[in-house]
């Protein structure tokens, strides 16, 4: 009678619960889409490692399986054992994405119930080339930082399963595997980075921040006629145990996520404003003290000068006064729609995770001494990339042009789709940018600036130097910084550099000779030509 019931009326639910003892679904993790500079070369890329699991089901005893195995793939043997003896589990991993001779060594001891499956492992060939910039991914290949991050939805393409059969040792039966559902391979990306730019950027900041004991330093690179970003560098200082060197993928991509106040390099801001309001001309000539107060406080020139400046003049010898003079013409709410317009304030539309927007007061909360000390670069908080933008937008004949960091996506079919560039916006006139420009290239030519120029070209820019909080007690501890573009009469490219907490003080001793090296290395790679005689002087 027994028989019988089982052979028809039980016959369904057996068969059924037979199968579903001796079948097991595995997951098919998704190839990750890699990640190529702008010229192709390897970023990060994903190559297929071996996984090793159990099915703790036919463990019989787990911790015999835990000392035989966590010696060779180097996990530990008591979190071992305990996902091993799980009974009413029928799948714990062992070690994820191992090497093949690990593999391999766990083969060689045949135990039942031991599989494998192969899942991508993420690599990136450059080292920490970009590091900050690209960021990392966890053991599940979701992306944890960085352009993995923010990119997530298009790397990360979609996972399948796969349906196994296995005796009761846990082997698997031949030719019962079978795919219930296909991975979809993710979408790769093109950088607008250049690896050669990248790296020659991070060498010449790492040896200037070991050579000046910096805490770090940070630079980018952009190309002003499309808002593309060929280099974005990290650099952490020396500690007790290493030395200066470029900054990890677990760190912030400070050049985006981290302000500063920009001392000197914002006195551009305020000449744009005025000159744009036809206030100034670059001739115009101020009466100018060593030394102003403003509602008792008192503001200094470092560098001694004649009474008597233009307006070129004050930005050539960063003169704090004659800055203040010419904001004291433009008015507060001119200079405050004026930093806005340049973008201080807002995120920059890179896209980029933990991008800060600076730190910009609302025109109702200046006080007595905001129209001193803000646009001598006081009192005000911008990422790198931010005051860039500003020197980006003047070598650009005044329009702004988004910054860009992805050019391209491959599909899985190698279907290339070009990312346009962003739609430009104009910031100032062309007149006044042009007038700026030349207004800068005396700051290299004769100014602050002159361990930033570069052979055989034009170079235009500023030095900045800012004291850090807290600025009342002493020792005192400094950024220092210099932005510019280069040629004047043809601009190309700009690049900020900026060293945090250096042994010297000034940004034109310290960050102009490194812009001098990157900016020389990225025009020579650019394939720019040099400039031709000389700037036709200011009208």
């Amino acid at each position: 009678m027994r028989v019988a019931d089982l052979q028809t009326r039980d016959r369904d639910r057996l068969a059924a619960m037979g199968e579903g003892q001796r079948r097991q679904t595995v997951p098919i993790t998704a190839e990750r889409g890699a990640i190529f500079d702008r010229n192709g070369y390897d970023l990060a890329l994903s190559i297929e490692r071996p996984t090793i699991y159990a099915d703790p089901r036919v463990v019989r005893s787990p911790a015999e399986y835990a000392a035989r195995l966590a010696p060779i793939v180097g996990v530990d043997e008591v979190a071992l054992r305990v996902k091993l003896a799980q009974p009413n589990s029928a799948f714990a991993y062992v070690a994820r994405k191992v090497e093949p001779g690990v593999a391999d060594a766990v083969r060689a001891l045949r135990l039942p119930g031991v599989g494998f499956l192969s899942e991508p492992k993420r690599y990136y060939p450059a080292g920490e080339l970009a590091a900050p910039v690209l960021g990392f991914v966890g053991l599940d290949n979701d992306g944890l930082s960085g352009v993995e991050q923010a990119l997530e939805g298009t790397l990360a393409g979609r996972p399948g399963r796969l349906a196994v059969e296995r005796d009761p040792t846990g082997t698997e039966l031949p030719g019962t595997a079978h795919t219930v559902t296909d991975a979809r391979r993710g979408v790769d990306l093109v950088l607008t980075l250049d690896r050669s730019i990248q790296w020659e950027t991070e060498r010449a900041l790492v040896e200037q921040v070991g050579n000046t004991d910096a805490k770090g330093g940070m630079a980018i690179v952009i190309d002003v006629r499309t808002g593309d970003i060929l280099a974005m560098a990290t650099v952490d200082g020396e500690t007790a145990t290493e030395p200066a060197r470029p900054a990890p993928s677990s760190q912030r991509n400070r050049p985006v996520t981290d302000v500063f106040e920009p001392g000197s390099t914002n006195k551009v801001v305020t000449m744009a404003a005025a000159l744009e309001a036809g206030l100034v001309t670059p001739e115009t000539e101020l009466a100018v003290p060593s030394t102003i107060n403003v509602d008792g406080t008192e503001f200094a020139d470092v560098e001694p000068h004649g009474p008597v400046l233009s307006v070129t003049d004050v930005l050539r010898v960063s003169s704090n006064v004659g800055t203040i003079l010419t904001a004291r013409k433009l008015g507060g709410a001119r200079l405050d729609a004026a930093l806005r317009n340049f973008g201080f304030g807002a995120t920059t539309g890179i896209g980029f995770p933990g991008e800060a927007p600076g730190i910009l007061l609302p025109f109702s909360q200046y006080n007595d001494t905001s129209l001193a000390s803000i646009p001598i670069g006081n009192g005000i908080a911008v990422t790198a990339l931010q005051m860039l933008e500003v020197y980006a937008t003047l070598a650009n004949d005044g329009v702004a042009r988004p910054p860009r960091l992805i050019a391209a996506t491959i599909d899985a079919d190698g279907h290339r789709a070009e990312l346009p560039t962003g739609t430009g916006r104009r910031v100032v006139s062309s007149v006044t940018a042009s007038q700026l420009r030349r207004m800068l290239a005396t700051v290299v030519q004769a100014g602050t600036g002159f361990r930033a120029a570069v052979p055989g070209y034009t170079v235009g820019g500023k030095t900045g130097t800012a004291r850090k909080p807290p600025y009342e007690r002493p020792p005192y501890k400094y950024v220092a910084s210099f932005v510019g573009f280069a040629p004047v009469e043809s601009p190309r490219l700009a690049a900020i550099v900026v060293l945090d907490e250096s042994g010297q003080l000034s940004g034109g001793t310290v960050a102009a000779p490194v812009f001098s090296r990157i900016m020389q290395h990225a025009l020579a790679v650019e394939r720019v030509p040099g400039s031709t005689g000389t700037l036709t002087p200011l009208p």
